[in-house]
C-alpha cells in the first residue's frame, strides 16, 4: 500500500494546440465520427418524461456506465464537467416507467420474438414474477410468495447445487458484500460475477506478479508520463471520458501507443465534445500502433525483452532500470535467459511483427524515464489471458514504471461496479478483504459469526455447464440465481448456454428489465424479481472506480416503482428464509451498516463508513500501490516470470477470429452501425490483403465458419493485421467453442481460428462436402 494521496483534479491548457487537430473542417464535417450533439439531443428525448429525474441522475449521483468514476459531472482527474454518450445511453434504465400488464402478461412466444434492445424498452420490471414448467405466460405473485418459494426449493436441494451469478450492471458494493455473505451464509461458495469474462487474468496476473489485484496508479498517471500504451484497448469507445485524460497526456508531451490487431480509428483521432477545440477539429490521439496478430502479444513482448538484453551486452544500463530490479524483482536471470532463447523469426511468426517494429518500440520504452500500461479484452480474454497480463508486469518492473508518479499498470475496467466484485468476496476465489487462503476465511468467519464452507466454489462457466450433469450429481446446478446479465448474449456458443439454463430446475432473475434470456425456459420455474436502480437504493451506496476509488452515490429522490427492492436487502431476506433459526446473523438494517461492517472485513476498504453524503470519496491503498517498489507480496519484491509462447492453433490457410465492441454498453447495443468505422453488427473486418487472395469484394456476403458455429455477414475492409478477422460481440459468439477456460483464472476463450469463404461459395451443393471436409481438417487441428 501507498503512503502519498490522490492530489486531485487538475485543469487543462486554456489556449489549444493546432498541432495536434485531425482537421481545418469544424466538427468533423464528412467524416466518419461519433455525432455527440446528435446522441444527446437523443438521450434528453428518450427522458423527456422523467427529464427532472435524470437531470439529478447526471448531477448527483455517480455514473453507473463505465469505471472511470465520475461522480455528478465532476471527477478525481481533470477539473470541468465530464458527461459521455455511454452514460446516457445508460441513464433510461434507470428513468423508465414500469412496462404496461399486457406486456408483461403476454404469451411467452410473442416476447421472444423480440431483441434484447426491443425488450429492454418494454420498461421496468414492477412486481415479482413467475413462469412455471409450459406455463405460456408470466403471472404476478407477492414477494413473501416468490422468496419462500425460492427459499423452499434451496432447502430441498445441496448447497452444492445452488450458484449465484452477479452481473456489473451498476450493482454497489453493498449489493456485492451482501450476495457474497448470504452465498457463504446459506452454505455455497458457487458465486461468481462479471469479472469473470472480462479482467478476472488482471487480478490473478498481478496478484502473483506483484501481489496487487488493482491498477497500481492513477489517471493523473497518464498525464505527463513519457509513454502512455495501450494494449488492446479501444477506451475511446468504451470509457469515452478517457479521452479527455488523453488529451490532456498529449498537450503535457506524453505518447501515446496502441498495440491491437485492428488500427482501432476511435484511438486515432477524435473529437471531444467537452473541450472545444477537440469537439471543432478533432484531436489526433496515437503516435503510433504496432498491430500484432490475435495471441501475438507475448510474443512481442518477449520481442521486447530480448532487444533490452541484447542492449544490455552492449552497454549495461541502456535498458534495464538495475537499480530497481536488483532491490525489488525476483527472477530476473531466469527471465533473461528464457527471453534470449528465442529466435527473432518465431518471435516475428508468432507476434506478426517485424523485428525492426519491435526492437523500435523496445527502445521507445528504453529511452522513456516513465510509463503506463492500460490494456482490456484484448489481453485478458484468451485461454493465456494470465500470462499476457505478467508480460506486461514484467516490461514494467525491468523499467522500474511501478510505484511512482507517472509509472504503473493499469486494467482499465469497463463497469462500474466490477472492480468492487471480487473485493466484496462475490467470488469463487475470494473473499472481503482476500483471497480464500486459511488465514482469510478464518478473519472474515470472526466478523461474520458463521463458518464458511471449504469446498472451492465454480466459476460462472462450470455452474452453467454443471446443470447437464445427472440428476443426482452432488454438483448439478438445480438453483440459479442472477442479478441481472445475459449469458445468451455474453458466453460463447449461445445455443449451448440456452440448452443449460432450460435444464435449470428453478432459475430466478432479479433485474430491472427483461432481456433474452429472462424467457428462456426452465425444468420447474423461473422466477423473476424486480430490483432498484442505485440512484434509489435508501440510504445510498458506494462503487469502487479503476483507480480504486470508493464513492459515494446518495439515493436520489424522483419517481419509485413501488415493488422494487434495494438489492442487498433481497439477498439478506432470502438468507433469512433459507435459514431462520440464525436469521440474526445476516440481519442489516441499513446501508450504512453493511458499509461499517465492510470496514471491519476488508481492511482496504476502512474508510468506506465514513462515507454518506454526495462528494464522499477516498481511493484505498493510497495513489501507488507498490510505492518505492515495495510489493505486498510474502516477500515484498515483484517477480519476473518467465512467459512460453502460446501455441496458436491456426493452419496457414485459416483466419484467427476475435470480438469486438460497436455502439453498445456490455451486451446492450445501441446502435447498428458503428459510427467509428460504418461496419454494422454482422460485417466482418478484414484486411484487404486477404481478400484480394480470396476473389472477395467490400460488402459481398462471406461465411465464418468452424467445428462450433457459423457466422454469415458481410466484408468490409479495414486496417487489421492480415491473417486476422474481427466480428462483433455477441452476435459472433457463435463462433467461440464452450468450454475453454484460462487456467489461472478462469475466464473464457474468446478468440479462435475459423475458415472464412464468399457465401456463395460455401452455400453450393458441390462445396459444400468441400467446406465440410475442411471443418474435419480443422477439428483435428485444434482438438
Amino acid at each position: 500500500m501507498g503512503k502519498t494521496k490522490h492530489t486531485g483534479p487538475i485543469s487543462l491548457p486554456k489556449v489549444p494546440d493546432p498541432d495536434l487537430w485531425v482537421s481545418k473542417v469544424p466538427f468533423g464535417l464528412g467524416k466518419i465520427k461519433p455525432r455527440h450533439i446528435r446522441d444527446t439531443l437523443k438521450a434528453v428525448w428518450e427522458n423527456r418524461d422523467n427529464l427532472s429525474y435524470a437531470t439529478r441522475i447526471l448531477t448527483r449521483g455517480v455514473c453507473d456506465g463505465c469505471a472511470l468514476g465520475v461522480a455528478g459531472l465532476k471527477d478525481q482527474t481533470l477539473t470541468g464537467p465530464h458527461l459521455c454518450t455511454t452514460r446516457l445511453n445508460v441513464l433510461r434504465l434507470n428513468t423508465m416507467p414500469a412496462m404496461k400488464p399486457e406486456t408483461i402478461h403476454a404469451d411467452i412466444e410473442e416476447l421472444r420474438q423480440k431483441n434484447s434492445t426491443e425488450l429492454r424498452q418494454l420498461g421496468r420490471i414492477p412486481y415479482p414474477l413467475i413462469r412455471e414448467k409450459e406455463e405460456r405466460r408470466f403471472r404476478r405473485l407477492s414477494w413473501n410468495e416468490a422468496l419462500d418459494r425460492i427459499a423452499g426449493k434451496i432447502r430441498d436441494i445441496s448447497p452444492k447445487q445452488l450458484a449465484f451469478y452477479l452481473t456489473s450492471r451498476g450493482i454497489a458494493n453493498e449489493t456485492y458484500y451482501m450476495a457474497a455473505k448470504a452465498a457463504r451464509f446459506i452454505g455455497t461458495n458457487h458465486i461468481d460475477n462479471a469479472s469473470r469474462i472480462c479482467h478476472s487474468p488482471s487480478k490473478t496476473a498481478l496478484k502473483r506478479s506483484l501481489g496487487i489485484g488493482a491498477s497500481s496508479c492513477n489517471y493523473k498517471d497518464w498525464i505527463g508520463t513519457d509513454v502512455l500504451v495501450f494494449w488492446g484497448s479501444a477506451a475511446a469507445n468504451n470509457q469515452p471520458v478517457s479521452t479527455k485524460y488523453m488529451y490532456a497526456a498529449k498537450r503535457k508531451g506524453t505518447k501515446i501507443i496502441v498495440i491491437n490487431p485492428y488500427h482501432e480509428p476511435s484511438m486515432d483521432r477524435y473529437w471531444i465534445p467537452s473541450i472545444p477545440d477537440s469537439a471543432l477539429f478533432g484531436t489526433k490521439i496515437a503516435d503510433d500502433f504496432y498491430q500484432v496478430n490475435i495471441g501475438g502479444d507475448i510474443a512481442f513482448m518477449n520481442g521486447v525483452m530480448k532487444h533490452w538484453f541484447e542492449m544490455e551486452e552492449v552497454s549495461p544500463g541502456s535498458a534495464i532500470n538495475h537499480e530497481f530490479v536488483q532491490a525489488h524483482t525476483n527472477g530476473f536471470e531466469s527471465l533473461r535467459k528464457h527471453v534470449l532463447g528465442y529466435a527473432w523469426e518465431e518471435l516475428e511468426r508468432s507476434s506478426g511483427v517485424s523485428k525492426e517494429r519491435m526492437i523500435q518500440f523496445a527502445e521507445l520504452l528504453a529511452h522513456a524515464k516513465s510509463g503506463v500500461f492500460v490494456w482490456s479484452m484484448g489481453l485478458t480474454q484468451h485461454r493465456f489471458g494470465t500470462d499476457n497480463v505478467s508480460q506486461v508486469a514484467n516490461l514494467a518492473m525491468l523499467r522500474g514504471f511501478i510505484g511512482r508518479e507517472h509509472c504503473g499498470v493499469m486494467p482499465i475496467r469497463g463497469h462500474s461496479g466490477v472492480q468492487g466484485a471480487g473485493e466484496m468476496g462475490a467470488d469463487p476465489f475470494s473473499l472481503p478483504g482476500g483471497g480464500f487462503e486459511k488465514e482469510t476465511v478464518n478473519r472474515v468467519e470472526k466478523v461474520w459469526g458463521f463458518a464458511i464452507p471449504r469446498w472451492q466454489g465454480d466459476i460462472v462457466g462450470v455452474s452453467l455447464e454443471n446443470a447437464l450433469l445427472p440428476d443426482d450429481h452432488e454438483q448439478k446446478t438445480k438453483v440459479y440465481y442472477l442479478s441481472g446479465g445475459n449469458f445468451l448474449e455474453t458466453m460463447p456458443n449461445p445455443d449451448f448456454v440456452r440448452q443449460c439454463l432450460e435444464n435449470i430446475e428453478v432459475r430466478v432473475h432479479q433485474d430491472i428489465i427483461f432481456n433474452t434470456s429472462t424467457l428462456a425456459d426452465a425444468k420447474e420455474a423461473v422466477i423473476v424479481l424486480p430490483a432498484m436502480t442505485r440512484y434509489e437504493q435508501p440510504g445510498g451506496c458506494t462503487s469502487t472506480s479503476t483507480e480504486r476509488m470508493v464513492y459515494f452515490s446518495p439515493e436520489i429522490p424522483g419517481p419509485r416503482l413501488e415493488e422494487a427492492r434495494a438489492e442487498w436487502e433481497i439477498y439478506m431476506d432470502l438468507a433469512s428464509r433459507v435459514k431462520p433459526e440464525a436469521k440474526h446473523l445476516i440481519q442489516m438494517e441499513s446501508a450504512q451498516e453493511i458499509r461499517e461492517e465492510i470496514a471491519q472485513a476488508a481492511s482496504n476498504y476502512d474508510g468506506i463508513q465514513h462515507l454518506n453524503q454526495q462528494g464522499d470519496v477516498f481511493q484505498w491503498g493510497g495513489a501507488w500501490l507498490c510505492e518505492g517498489g515495495e510489493c505486498p507480496t510474502p516477500d515484498g519484491r515483484g517477480n519476473l516470470i518467465p512467459i512460453e509462447l502460446p501455441e496458436l492453433r491456426k493452419a496457414k490457410e485459416h483466419f484467427s477470429v476475435t470480438t469486438r465492441r460497436g455502439k453498445q454498453f456490455n451486451s446492450m447495443i445501441y446502435a447498428d452501425t458503428d459510427p467509428f468505422n460504418e461496419a454494422d453488427r454482422y460485417d466482418v473486418l478484414m484486411n484487404e490483403e486477404d481478400a484480394r487472395r480470396l476473389g472477395i469484394s467490400a460488402g459481398e456476403p462471406v461465411v465464418v465458419y468452424n467445428r462450433h458455429g457459423r457466422f454469415q455477414g458481410k466484408a468490409r475492409f479495414v486496417n487489421i493485421r492480415p491473417g486476422n478477422l474481427e466480428v462483433h460481440w455477441p452476435e459472433g459468439n457463435c463462433l467461440i467453442p464452450q468450454g475453454v477456460y484460462e487456467e489461472h483464472a478462469g475466464i473464457p476463450e474468446y478468440n479462435t481460428p475459423v475458415i472464412l469463404e464468399k457465401a456463395e461459395t460455401f452455400h453450393a451443393q458441390k462445396d459444400l462436402r468441400y467446406a465440410e471436409k475442411r471443418v474435419e481438417e480443422l477439428e483435428m487441428e485444434i482438438g
